[in-house]
């Protein structure tokens, strides 16, 4: 019995997110509020305010995910956003832990995004709901461009959705049957154009 409860709580802060629900690791997130909406709706007696909230929640380690909430008050929308956001949360895999693989496009809506990895000491080069995206996941080298929409909920959902196009070598190799060298081996070869 002495045994099993120390194994429980390893299970749940051992930073890969296999506790309870997948969310093991709730004190070390980040979370960044991207975006309140505020909504009036007129009624009898004058009008009522409701709040919509947009929060980016990510672990600094390539885990990243976004919620949206609502509420009459902003703490609470805020509160119901973090709470959805822990809970899609997705895994992203990073070049030694600091950019992105590879470049990619994404696009949700009208918002089109173009993500491009970096060399080391470039920054996280990225407009507004964007680069809370890469902050939280914890990308530290990126340049990213946003083009068309400037609605950050459609730009926030275009990085996802670019983000989640992301493949590291070792996925490739093993879906492909072939060794990570030579897939490296290749992207090393080929001139910069």
């Amino acid at each position: 019995m002495a045994e099993t409860k120390p194994k429980s709580q390893n299970r749940k802060s051992d930073g890969r997110g296999r506790g309870r629900g997948g969310r093991g690791d709730d004190d070390e997130l980040i979370d960044k509020l991207v975006h309140i909406n505020r909504v009036a709706k007129v009624i009898k007696g004058g009008r009522r305010f409701s709040f919509g909230a947009l929060v980016v929640v990510g672990d600094g380690r390539g885990r990243v995910g976004y919620g949206m909430g609502k509420a009459r008050e902003v703490p609470e929308a805020i509160r119901k956003a973090t709470e959805k956001a822990k809970r899609n949360m997705v895994r992203i895999p990073l070049r030694e832990g600091r950019t992105l693989h590879h470049d990619i496009r994404g696009r949700y809506g009208a918002g089109r995004v173009f993500l491009r990895a970096a060399p080391s000491g470039t920054g996280i080069i990225a407009g507004g709901p964007m680069r809370a995206v890469f902050e939280t996941m914890g990308v530290q080298d990126v340049v990213a461009k946003s083009i068309g929409t400037q609605n950050p909920h459609n730009m926030v959902k275009a990085t996802f959705h670019a983000l989640k196009n992301c493949a590291s070598p070792r996925g490739v190799a093993a879906r492909r049957g072939k060794k990570i060298g030579e897939i490296v081996a290749r992207r090393s070869d080929q001139p910069n154009a």
